[in-house]
């Protein structure tokens, strides 16, 4: 039976490759097609374009494995299968099968490449609404292959239906498949409440496209989109509950507990830190290898977060030195099949040291900080602070007190001799704590810990109101950039990706250099980012020279051309492209004229005179030798 996490990839790839399904290479966490997301958060992402109709070089049947990084779940990650980063197993239809080969096709992986009995597994289907009928196909193909009724559930949208990325796009119902982990035998009836019933792999039927006026049209393309977690699966085979002890954390939090001489499982708040450790540390070492840095913006916002949170939580289970680099190293010895990885090995060892070395100075000001606030609070003298904490258990009082007429009453304050005005003298506000946790990192437990030692109080309802409001911001601005779907953006989108085209031919033709190659790009509605190989900064008149070029060639109405081709045949004829294992067997090529022929993926313009003026805005360094252009079209 598969158990280890190689095994399980092999398994499904070569499962859909003997379904006439064409692998497709792990794509990049940063997305160049879809401006909605800061990284890839699914497999689909990479398929945007074909998914809204245009041909895949490999055709209509696809597969991959790809890597992920979900960064709304960050505040959930400490628990057993909460992940910032994961790996997703996928199989698509675009426009060829539906749902009765997608479904007979789980099935057959399921019970006969991974040998689950049938009686371990159970179903949900969409229950049906306004804007779509109730999916009884779904129910029915599983019935025919043996399912019961009993363990087909139907549920409403919020469980089973998938999209659309933003306000408007493709979108449909969902089947999940839930796999029975508890100890006993699994209930004849599935309730999808019992949480001993893990959701592992989910079946998106994308048949419907949500237009701006909220109205369900049937898609003239109907694709199949599913996604499998590969962390889940790996632990659910091993019959192991949390994620945190399978192969893909394991030797991580090995090292977590040798650097912090604490045991795992044993302490529960010890145990959840070292998950957040574990996962935070993981996620880090796969954003640095795209050659983003931490900052304060976007994914380097995001990347500077994760490692600075980790840290933290470093520190609250007793690590006294910098360690990110040791439990770092664990990482690249999971992940030894992913060669980006081993290759950027030495400089995400270095930015992961340097970036602690920041926060350790940031700790230092932060302390200072709070010695600052705290002088300005008049302390509860310590023996009244002392007969309070024996009315109450203490945990209970330093998790939820807060300064207000409710609190004399229910922690018996006034019977420890505190009066209503000398609590609001100790207060903590809320909005002083959310400065030391946004500004310094300094987690909550820090704070509370910090006040109690100082016989202060905390505002603690405050604080929360203030963190919740800061978390939906940041919901925003990492799940979605933009409320308009993928097919809104489309059209911007598609300019500025053919512009990044002439941009790279102009790169090399002014700073004559035909070794620069593309490291990354990120376009949104309104700008491109692109990054490319060259040692040293940009002059302003070599700047100007690269705008003017690719101007003068918009302004020959370029023919854009797609060809579809193997990559050996491509690189023959001259076109860019980075020839490893990345490309499949055929690639798509786009020609602009006879300036620019490189291998891409993207949306493209038909002809340049759609692109309006190129202007350059900002030109800098991202790491060494990779220099970042962000640029318009007027």
């Amino acid at each position: 039976m598969v158990k280890a996490r190689k095994e399980l990839i092999k398994a499904y790839l070569d499962f859909f490759k003997a379904k006439s399904h064409k692998v497709i290479p792990n794509a990049p966490l940063i997305p160049e097609n879809d401006p909605t997301v800061l990284f890839t958060t699914a497999g689909m992402h990479p398929l945007v374009p074909y998914l809204l109709s245009q041909p895949h070089p490999q055709g209509k049947r696809l597969c991959s494995v790809q890597k992920c990084i979900r960064t709304q779940d960050i505040g959930e990650v400490g628990d057993t299968y909460h992940h910032t980063f994961f790996e997703m197993l996928g199989n698509w239809s675009l426009g060829d099968y539906w749902k009765k080969e997608a479904i007979e096709m789980s099935f057959e992986f399921l019970t006969k490449s991974l040998k689950i009995p049938k009686e371990k597994l159970a179903v949900s289907c969409f229950t049906g609404d306004k804007d779509a009928p109730k999916d009884e196909e779904s129910a029915k193909i599983w019935l025919s292959l043996g399912v019961a009724k009993e363990r087909i559930a139907f549920l409403p949208k919020e469980n089973n239906w998938w999209g659309p990325a933003g306000e408007t796009g493709p979108c449909g119902p969902d089947t999940e498949m839930f796999y029975w982990i508890g100890k006993e035998k699994a209930p004849q009836k599935f309730d999808p409440s019992d949480n001993r019933w893990l959701e592992f792999w989910n079946n998106v039927f994308m048949q419907y496209n949500k237009t701006k006026s909220s109205s369900f049209e049937p898609l003239k393309q109907k694709n199949v989109d599913t996604g499998m977690g590969v962390e889940r699966t790996i632990a659910m085979l091993n019959g192991i509950k949390d994620a945190y002890l399978t192969e893909c954390f394991l030797p991580i939090v090995k090292e977590i507990e040798r650097l912090s001489g604490k045991r795992y499982s044993k302490n529960q708040g010890e145990t959840r830190a070292m998950r957040i450790i574990a996962d935070h540390i993981k996620a880090a070492v796969f954003i640095l290898a795209e050659c983003i840095l931490p900052s304060n913006k976007e994914q380097g916002y995001i990347l500077r977060r994760l490692i600075r949170r980790a840290i933290r939580y470093g520190k609250e289970i007793g690590i006294k030195n910098n360690f990110t680099n040791d439990a770092a190293g664990k990482v690249f010895d999971i992940y030894s099949d992913y060669e980006h990885l081993q290759k950027n090995k030495k400089q995400i060892l270095e930015e992961l040291e340097k970036e602690e070395g920041k926060f350790e100075k940031v700790l230092e000001e932060g302390l200072k900080k709070v010695e600052k606030i705290f002088s300005k609070k008049i302390p509860v003298r310590k023996e009244k602070f002392v007969r309070l904490m024996q009315l109450k258990d203490k945990s209970e009082i330093f998790k939820r007190i807060f300064h207000n007429k409710r609190l004399g009453k229910e922690y018996n304050i006034k019977e420890a001799g505190i009066s209503d005005k000398e609590v609001d003298n100790a207060t903590i506000s809320g909005a002083e704590a959310f400065y030391l946790y946004q500004s310094f990192g300094f987690p909550i437990e820090m704070i509370i810990e910090l006040v109690r030692e100082k016989s202060l109080f905390i505002d603690i309802e405050d604080f929360e109101q203030k963190q919740s409001k800061h978390q939906k911001l940041s919901r925003t601005a990492t799940e979605g950039r933009f409320k308009s779907g993928l097919a809104d953006t489309a059209e911007q989108t598609t300019r500025l990706h053919t512009a990044t085209h002439l941009l790279l031919a102009a790169l090399r033709v002014v700073l004559k250099d035909e070794s620069i190659m593309q490291k990354g790009s990120n376009i949104t509605a309104e700008r491109l980012r692109f990054d490319f190989s060259f040692p040293r900064k940009l002059a302003g008149k070599e700047i100007k020279e690269i705008e003017e070029l690719v101007n003068a060639q918009a302004q020959k109405s370029c023919e854009v051309t797609r060809e579809e081709m193997p990559p050996q045949e491509a690189r023959k004829k001259g076109a860019i492209g980075v020839f490893d294992k990345r490309y499949g067997e055929k690639v798509s090529v786009y020609s602009i004229g006879s300036f620019s022929k490189e291998i891409c993926a993207g949306p493209h313009v038909k002809n340049t005179c759609e692109l309006g003026r190129f202007k350059i805005i900002k030109e800098e360094a991202v790491a060494a030798g990779i220099r970042r252009i962000k640029a318009v079209l007027e």
